[in-house]
């Protein structure tokens, strides 16, 4: 019987493992750092980080988060039961788990026999031992102890004893929850239910209160729609990846699945409370991972709520219900006419807000901010990954942006005087400080690195703030393919100091011209931010 009744759900994300193995999807470090910080804002329950005893990226990542404060997320290692040949004291899978420091563990073992004889090649019960064993030594070590049951659903299909038993086995490892995986993505909704719902008995036959999860992947694109089936049932848990990202077809998209279980279905958690920052957060995700944004997606995609012409437009001026499942803002996306100049105020004023930036709804200026929004956007420019400069933009508009220097002209220059080593660049710079001209040159590591230190050499003698600033990402993406070579780029750069970090954005047919835009717009917000905060002390 399908539940209609209230209930809370956890929401455990695995983009930054299950959605790193997706085709030309990449983070550095840094990026997974940065994206944590946003789910934790966003209210993601749980982040898995990554496998630690298969990947050295994971083991820098986990080190890195040790330093970093999440103020709801609770950060997740993944890995396998222990290999049958050795003891838990000496699996190096099991060790590095530990070794992680992640308040959550999360270990998936063999659901289906076929996995148990030909992949691990063992025995049935060896299986179950290895299962039961590898949870019962790690149930020390962890505030929250999960179990993925690989191939859950194909192993119940074919031999559904042994798939239940393997459930039993990590009920008395001492897992809390037993995360059913449909690994292979090929289950439609009507098999899902019958499965769950048989699971559900054999867990009140134990007498466990184990609560019970799903993780979809997408192959036959129902992992949604399976996800969302299993938490009607009463599972109480679901995995998946921002903006669907995994292996093959993907996994369960949670930028979907979020916005239904909350505005659809009236579940309760901590990302519906927070549902409004769901745009960016998918936004942010796409940027750093340098792909392009599916503007087709549901809730999340640009043309989700983009009205043409003719009828749908009439209509939704008068009553958006009439053409929209729900409220565009409620996502934090934006309803846009494309015949009109009224798309984007209101995603303005929430930024404006956000800023702390007064402007009216019926000023001159909101109008002119989304023009010249919709402008730059149609040059290539976009800001989810780059709130620097989109601030930097609103308070030009309302003329409160400072000025703090001027730049005169810049050169670079790059010679190769021997083949067997690297190329020298040279960039030198006049700029203009308070009446002040000054002209100044430096040597770097390629062109863009050359020009960020000669600005920075020329600047410190008037700002020595700017010693603080480190330029921690950068990032280029081609616009267009039609043009080749000539094809514009869009460069984003991410910058910290020790109080914040901040992403800045340029475009331009030139890479070093959009690097340059990047650049001053990030030095730009830098020393806007330190005089606020000084105004702020006095």
């Amino acid at each position: 019987m399908v539940r209609h009744m209230t209930q809370t759900v956890q929401i455990y994300d695995t983009t930054l493992r299950d959605g790193t193995q997706a085709e030309n999807f990449n983070l550095s470090v840094t990026d997974k750092i940065r994206i944590s910080h946003k789910f934790d804002e966003l209210g993601i329950d749980f982040i898995e980080g990554g496998w630690p005893g298969s990947n050295p990226l994971a083991v820098d990542f986990f080190k890195a988060m040790q330093k970093e404060k999440l103020n709801h997320s609770k950060l997740s290692a993944f890995g396998s039961t222990r290999l049958f040949s050795n003891s838990c004291e000496n699996d190096k899978n099991l060790q590095a788990l530990i070794e992680a420091r992640t308040p959550v563990i999360t270990i998936f073992g063999k659901s289906w026999d076929i996995h148990v004889h030909d992949a691990l090649r063992i025995e049935l019960e060896d299986n179950l031992l290895i299962i039961e064993e590898s949870l019962a030594y790690l149930k020390p070590h962890v505030e929250n102890l999960f179990y993925d049951a690989e191939h859950f659903f194909d192993g119940f299909k074919k031999n559904a004893e042994y798939a239940l038993a393997s459930l039993g086995r990590a009920i008395k490892g001492g897992a809390e929850c037993l995360v059913l995986c449909d690994t292979n993505g090929g289950m439609l909704p009507h098999e899902v239910q019958p499965i769950i719902e048989r699971v559900q008995q054999f867990i009140a036959e134990q007498e466990s209160d184990v609560t019970l999860g799903i993780h979809s992947h997408n192959d036959s694109e129902t992992a949604v729609a399976n996800s969302l089936l299993a938490l009607s049932l009463g599972v109480k848990q679901v995995q998946g990846t921002m903006n669907g990202y995994g292996e093959r077809c993907g996994n369960a998209n949670l930028a979907s699945i979020i916005p239904a279980l909350g505005i659809k279905m009236k579940y309760e958690c901590q990302a519906v409370s927070n549902i409004d920052q769901l745009y960016e957060t998918a936004m942010l995700v796409d940027e750093l991972a340098n792909l392009p944004h599916n503007k087709y997606q549901a809730y999340v995609g640009r043309s989700a709520f983009a009205h043409k012409g003719g009828i749908h437009v009439s209509a939704v001026k008068r009553n958006p219900l009439t053409y929209e499942h729900i409220e565009p803002e409620k996502v934090g996306n934006i309803r846009r006419i494309l015949i009109s100049d009224q798309a984007g105020k209101s995603n303005v004023l929430h930024k404006a807000k956000k800023f702390g930036i007064e402007i009216d709804s019926d000023s001159p200026i909101a109008a002119s901010i989304v023009a010249e929004l919709k402008d730059l956007e149609n040059q290539g420019f976009q800001y989810e990954g780059a709130e620097a400069s989109f601030e930097l933009l609103m308070r030009r508009a309302i003329g409160a942006k400072p000025h703090y220097f001027t730049l005169k002209g810049f050169r670079a220059i790059n010679s190769k005087r021997n083949m067997d080593e690297p190329p020298e660049t040279e960039a030198t710079i006049r700029l203009e400080v308070g009446g002040s001209e000054v002209h100044t040159v430096s040597l770097g590591d390629g062109p863009v690195n050359a020009i960020d230190r000669a600005m920075r050499k020329a600047l410190t003698h008037f700002y020595p703030a700017l010693e603080e600033v480190e330029l921690i990402d950068y990032k280029v993406r081609v616009l267009s393919g039609q043009q080749g070579t000539g094809a514009k780029v869009r460069v984003l750069i991410e910058s910290k100091d020790k109080h914040e970090q901040w992403g800045t954005v340029g475009v331009s047919l030139n890479i070093i011209e959009a690097s340059w835009q990047a650049l001053v717009d990030s030095i730009n917000y830098k020393l806007m931010r330190d005089e606020q905060r000084n105004a702020s002390k006095n």
